[in-house]
């Protein structure tokens, strides 16, 4: 998997019911196309991504198809998880919001 572009946003909590920071991200991903969720149409990923303290986490996430934003129901393998984590924290790091 490769992400090929981002969009990122700060969440703002106007109930004050969170702690910490949320952000959304929205991932455009490339499979090869030997992977099950493969898809012409191109792929993203639109995820929550929790800040609390020393705690950084994908809160949750879901993958669409593209073109047609049609909600995929695909789990990621945990070397994904842990790519995707590592590429969130370093956006958020850099401060490329």
């Amino acid at each position: 998997m490769d992400i090929i572009d981002y969009e990122m946003e700060r969440l703002d909590d106007p109930t004050g019911i969170l702690q910490g920071d949320r952000f959304e991200f929205y991932l455009d991903i490339q499979v090869p196309e030997d992977d099950e969720m493969y898809s012409e149409n191109g792929l993203y990923i639109k995820l929550i991504y929790a800040v609390e303290g020393e705690s950084r986490h994908i809160a949750q996430y879901q993958i669409f198809e593209k073109t047609t934003d049609t909600y995929l129901p695909y789990s990621l393998e945990d070397e994904e998880v842990a790519f995707i984590n590592q590429y969130c924290q370093n956006v958020i790091a850099k401060g490329n919001m």
